[in-house]
This record gives C-alpha cells, sequence and structure tokens, in this order.
C-alpha cells in the first residue's frame, strides 16, 4: 500500500448559485490522499507498469473540475471522490475542497469526503 498526496491543486471553475456566481469562475483548492495498491514488482524494477498513476488521475480532476458547473461545494467534491474511486488498486480516499474568500470574515470554506473499500 502506498499514499499518494495531491496538495493544493488549485483550479478555477463555476461554483455556487448566486448570480454572481453563475456567471464567473471561482478559484477552488484541491487536497487529495489516495491510498492505492502497488505491486512489489513494480517498485523493484523501477517501472511504471501496473503502478497507480498520480498524473492521469490529477488531468482526470482537472478536467472535471475546469469543464463542468456546480452549485454546490458538496457535490464538486463528490464527484472528484467517485472519479477517484473508479480505480480498483484504490483503497481509501479523501478529498478535500477549499473555496476561499467564500464567507466575508473568513479565509475559505471547505468539504472533505473520504471513501473506502
Amino acid at each position: 500500500m502506498a499514499i499518494i498526496r495531491v496538495k493544493n491543486l488549485l483550479l478555477r471553475t463555476f461554483i455556487g448559485f448566486n448570480p454572481e456566481e453563475i456567471e464567473n469562475k471561482q478559484d477552488v483548492i484541491i487536497n487529495v490522499e489516495i491510498e492505492a495498491n502497488i505491486s512489489e514488482q513494480a517498485l523493484l524494477v523501477d517501472e511504471p507498469n501496473g503502478i497507480y498513476n498520480y498524473k492521469i488521475i490529477t488531468k482526470q480532476i482537472i478536467d472535471l473540475v475546469q469543464d463542468n458547473r456546480f452549485k454546490l461545494l458538496e457535490v464538486l467534491t463528490k464527484n472528484i471522490l467517485d472519479l477517484i474511486m473508479l480505480d480498483e488498486r484504490v483503497v481509501w480516499a479523501r478529498v478535500e475542497v477549499d473555496k476561499p474568500h467564500a464567507l466575508r470574515f473568513a479565509e475559505s470554506v471547505s468539504f472533505e469526503m473520504e471513501a473506502e473499500r
């Protein structure tokens, strides 16, 4: 088993349901932890075959976030988590999505979810 972390992935998307949020993209900051099965053979030969590729899942997350609109932070977070869990090698995952400046007197609001097989 291995833990892969993607930290502070900064993306822009339509998130929210207020008029200005529907019209303008906003920043979201995504943090992901993924526990995945990695074959001993892959570690011995130092080759990417059979390894859980963090670059591929990160690109998929980017596409999901930037190509869609979300009213709720909760739905965005769940969609990212569901995408990660599609790969059978994933044993456990946690996703946190921050929406900076969502509240007037707070740095950000975040929502976190996790899933396991």
